[in-house]
């Protein structure tokens, strides 16, 4: 069987023309708590706010769908679909595309982040389902992986965490060489940039779209943590001593640009809360992104947004319920790439 990169296919930057933006409803009472009815809000909110750009696809389950018909606007569509929960990121599949602008997909084995649950069968059959319904061609990979692990510059750059693949409770009997043969046969990339650990009790293990983000060719929007006596000022000094010190595919050295975390959050359990400005969606024309209650800090993040982004509209949502669930709004969103569906062989 022939794989991606042999087939011409490589994973498109997000910033390319997207067909429409995969959501899924929050449903796992186990992970909610008490804030799954506050994080139903926050996604319909933002199923809204990304339908002004492109179309929204939102699986829900069977029992779930005419509850979200009725909180979500017309440029939302309900797709009937089994699954556990709402990280569409991480458990859906990762597009691919070829040189004439045709689509097929990777689905990965999926664990519910190192059995962070045991029950996950359903989100597990997801990425397939999705593919199938699309009718859209697919190739199985062999990596436990989440979308949130990675982030691409689409000429050929893959950016990664050490935290996430590495991970005993991922990938134990694969070494690095292994993980990035894999990434390069499925993903059609060329270079892996490897960041350390992740943020303090990021629940995901450490996802690099909490990290760092291209935002354009050679250009990498950072976390970054000011604050000595912060656990994550390690992480993020690292992280950025590591961008700093590599290239690119093209052989181009990093611009980095960084924004400072908000505030420390934490939940009743006392585990802090993984919030990071660099957790935002380029829908088209514009940049969803995060506000966490912490307004000098949400007027930093907007005001660098908006100057990086000069063409694209910026809006900033509510979004520190989706945190006490463990991820963000990029984590749940998931862009179909616009081009047509490569047929299954």
């Amino acid at each position: 069987m022939s794989l991606p990169f042999d087939d011409g296919f490589t994973v498109p930057a997000e910033w390319a023309d997207h067909a429409r933006c995969w959501m899924a409803w929050p449903t796992r009472a186990e992970s909610w708590g008490e804030h799954l009815d506050a994080a139903r809000d926050c996604v319909a909110e933002l199923a809204n706010a990304v339908a002004e750009f492109e179309p929204v696809s939102m699986i829900a389950k069977p029992k779930n769908v005419a509850e979200v018909s009725l909180v979500t606007g017309s440029g939302v569509s309900q797709v009937s679909m089994n699954h556990d929960d709402c990280w569409i990121r991480d458990m859906g599949p990762s597009f691919i595309a070829g040189k004439g602008g045709e689509l097929a997909g990777v689905y990965w084995r999926w664990n519910a982040w190192g059995h962070r649950f045991e029950e996950f069968e359903r989100d597990a059959a997801v990425a397939e389902a999705m593919l199938d319904q699309l009718g859209m061609r697919r190739y199985q990979g062999d990596l436990v992986l989440e979308g949130g692990a990675i982030g691409t510059d689409g000429e050929g750059t893959l950016i990664t965490s050490e935290s996430v693949l590495l991970n005993p409770n991922r990938n134990p009997n694969l070494t690095k060489e292994q993980v990035e043969e894999q990434l390069i046969q499925m993903l059609g990339v060329r270079h892996i940039i490897w960041l350390g650990e992740g943020l303090q009790d990021d629940m995901r293990g450490g996802q690099v779209e909490n990290l760092a983000r291209f935002i354009r060719p050679g250009v990498v929007v950072a976390n970054a943590c000011s604050d000595p006596a912060d656990p994550n000022h390690k992480v993020c000094t690292d992280n950025l001593q590591r961008l700093r010190q590599t290239r690119d595919a093209a052989g181009r050295e990093l611009e980095i640009i960084e924004i400072e975390q908000p505030r420390p959050r934490f939940d009743t359990e006392g585990r802090r809360l993984a919030l990071s400005y660099v957790n935002f969606y380029m829908a088209n024309g514009a940049v969803i992104m995060p506000a966490f209650e912490d307004g000098p800090a949400d007027k930093r993040a907007y005001d660098i947004a908006s100057r990086i982004f000069p063409k694209r509209e910026i809006v900033q949502l509510p979004s520190i319920e989706l945190a006490f669930g463990g991820g963000g709004i990029h984590s749940i969103c998931l862009p179909q790439p616009a081009g047509t569906i490569a047929k299954p062989l």
